[in-house]
């Protein structure tokens, strides 16, 4: 934007003597009649130091080289000489400098007040300097904000004169019985934080007020303007500020590009997609908009009809005092023209309507009724090309009383979300990854058995720490002879390496434990699977809690018999129908598999009544990031205490939805004797 420049014919009328100069030989290009009648006429378009000649000026000449080659002002004091009819008169001047840019070119303002009467008399320097000082300091304050559209007000705020200029902004001319009623001009957004900093420069300490709003200009758009206000205080007394605002909406918006666009080098890629689009959602709302949902497309063929795009809201984000936004459910839609029109052209389309009367088919119903309560007015869809194909739609919406985008706040909006495609991109490969990763675990992962006498429940829980899945795996099954296997393992890594990893372990520990022989134990079988994944380059670090159960008929005594071996994991829960919990542990801690096939391992035994219930499980149900374990074994035994006597299924859930933080995935086996 091109620098404000001072049109010198405000001074017409001053009553201080001003002129201005322009160029480094500081030619005389403006005079005002207060100067013409204090020094003569003085020719246009001649250097200053032609025509106030004289070793006295020299220093003069010098302060207007200064002032022009620095940009600062300065105030010099010099004798001068005017020539007339009679004698030569004698004067003294000050002259307030002020660099200056006007039409032509680089200059220097000159204020000069006739201080001869303070020389020669102080007392009548004080009462005839008085006026001239006082407009002295108020074409300074002018000359300091110079702008597009300069204004004076009182101390108290009230606007008491205002330069040309605000019909040409805003295409409307100022009345002096406007009031506040320019407030109607300035963004509905920006009012009350305005009027807020005004009213405390006011009641505060007179000082510079400076503010960035955005006004709504002839053409119908808003831009972004500066007001600046310098105080002028005399004798300790504010008497009247003087003001001046200046079109900033180019460098605003080059600014806000810039700190956008780098925000969304911070947009990191995430296994939740939620996540990710959440955060891009974020970059915009509220600076360029106020509510922003974001829509994952997809085709759906359907048959005797051409195919559907559907959008799945998957992420969405509103500025603070709109209503709250409906919880993500996985709402899907058929798109309607206006968003399928954005997805094949792969170009932004502005849909203004009535406060909250949004069009069908845009977003979903419940989208839709949240766009209605909060009275929006606008919505922009936005589509985002990811690995060439249009994959995403966002919509960015204008709320309540807010006024639609202009283009080029849709403009940048296209450019913030489009840069983030390399991160989204990312975020989708490591969705499907999981997804595949998912699906093995899950077709690995069977039912257990059912058995009598027993009830026997399973839950996997994937985390929300990461693209990849876990290890973990849980297995139940019964042997040839009669037993009741049960199995908990987590193989360390979270990546489709560990997931493969886990099903070669189960499916040996599965063999190994069917095919035992009578005699061999639970850390016989343990040993056995150790041995064979180090021979066949299958192990890599896991932990596993391998467990036979035996049924011991009717009659007095336990109901149930259970041997196990831990290798290195997190100990079976017990809780009794009646006594405390407790964790099964003991003496002897063996080692995880894989880690040293030859060290030997102990099985431990324990009897269940009936009612009694045995938990395992990984440790994603007990370990959370920058929490001690005992605290997270603390939280498990409290609340499996708490809700021992619920059935099965209702436990496992409760057990689950206690974790705080569930970032690893969890295996969960439940046991009970009946």
């Amino acid at each position: 934007m091109a620098e404000p420049q001072l049109a010198p014919e405000v001074f017409d009328r001053a009553i201080v003597a001003i002129a201005l100069t322009a160029g480094p030989e500081h030619r005389l290009v403006y005079r005002n009649e207060a100067f013409q009648e204090l020094f003569g006429p003085r020719s246009l378009n001649v250097p200053v130091g032609e025509l106030f000649a004289g070793p006295e000026q020299e220093g003069f000449v010098r302060t207007l080289d200064l002032v022009l080659a620095d940009g600062t002002a300065r105030q010099v004091t010099t004798p001068h000489t005017l020539g007339g009819a009679g004698e030569p008169d004698h004067r003294h001047f000050v002259y307030s400098c002020s660099p200056v840019s006007s039409r032509h070119g680089p200059g220097v303002l000159i204020a000069a007040i006739d201080t001869t009467a303070q020389v020669h008399s102080v007392q009548d320097a004080e009462r005839l300097s008085d006026e001239r000082l006082h407009a002295l300091e108020r074409y300074e304050a002018l000359v300091t904000a110079v702008s597009q559209l300069v204004w004076v007000a009182s101390p108290d705020g009230s606007m008491t004169e205002l330069v040309p200029g605000w019909e040409r902004l805003t295409g409307h001319p100022w009345r002096d019985t406007m009031d506040e009623a320019w407030l109607e001009f300035v963004h509905p957004r920006d009012r009350e934080s305005l009027l807020e900093r005004w009213r405390h420069a006011l009641a505060g300490e007179p000082s510079k007020f400076e503010y960035t709003y955005r006004l709504r200009f002839a053409s119908g758009t808003y831009r972004h303007i500066s007001v600046r206000a310098v105080p002028v205080v005399r004798e300790g007394e504010l008497v009247e500020w003087i003001g001046a605002t200046a079109d900033v909406e180019d460098r605003w918006r080059t600014r806000q590009r810039e700190r956008l666009l780098a925000g969304s080098l911070t947009v990191t890629a995430s296994a939740r997609p939620e996540d990710a689009f959440a955060a891009v959602a974020e970059l915009v709302v509220p600076d360029l908009t106020d509510a922003c949902t974001v829509f994952l497309l997809s085709t759906r063929q359907s048959t005797g009809r051409p195919d559907q795009t559907i959008g799945t809201r998957i992420a969405s984000v509103a500025r603070p005092g709109l209503p709250p936004l409906p919880a993500l459910r996985e709402q899907t839609f058929r798109l309607g023209p206006a968003a399928l029109r954005a997805v094949a052209e792969r170009t932004p389309v502005l849909l203004t309507f009535p406060p909250g009367e949004v069009p069908p088919g845009v977003v979903p119903e419940e989208s839709a009724r949240w766009l209605a309560e909060a009275h929006a007015t606008s919505l922009t869809l936005l589509p985002l090309v990811i690995d060439g194909t249009t994959a995403v739609l966002a919509a960015a919406a204008t709320c309540q009383d807010g006024p639609p985008p202009g283009a080029g706040d849709i403009e940048l909006l296209r450019d913030v979300l489009q840069r983030t495609q390399s991160t989204l991109s990312q975020t989708l490969e490591l969705q499907r990854t999981r997804q595949v990763a998912l699906v093995l675990q899950r077709a690995l992962l069977t039912d257990p058995p059912t058995v009598p006498g027993a009830g026997i429940t399973a839950r996997y829980q994937p985390g929300n720490r990461a693209a990849e899945v876990g290890g973990d795996w849980y297995d139940a099954f019964l042997l040839s002879e009669g037993p009741l296997v049960l199995t908990i393992g987590d193989v360390s890594g979270h990546d489709l390496t560990a997931a493969t990893t886990m099903g070669q372990l189960r499916a040996m520990l599965r063999s190994l434990a069917y095919n035992r022989t009578r005699t061999q134990t639970p850390a016989d079988v343990l040993t056995a699977l150790d041995r064979a994944a180090d021979g066949l380059g299958v192990g890599t670090f896991a932990t596993a809690v391998h467990l036979h159960l035996t049924r011991t008929g009717p009659g007095p005594g336990p109901a149930w018999q259970a041997a196990w071996s831990n290798a290195g994991h997190p100990p079976p829960l017990l809780l009794p129908a009646t006594g405390e919990p407790r964790f099964l542990t003991s003496a002897e801690a063996d080692v995880p598999l894989c880690v040293a096939p030859a060290e030997p391992r102990h099985t431990h035994h324990a009897d269940l009544a009936t009612g009694d219930t045995l938990l395992l499980y990984t440790d994603g149900l007990v370990e959370v990031p920058g929490e001690d374990l005992t605290t997270g074994l603390d939280r498990l035994l409290a609340a499996a205490h708490h809700a021992r006597h619920q059935p099965l299924d209702d436990l496992c859930d409760h057990l689950l939805a206690q974790v705080p933080d569930a970032r690893d995935d969890i295996a969960l086996l439940a046991f009970r004797a009946l």
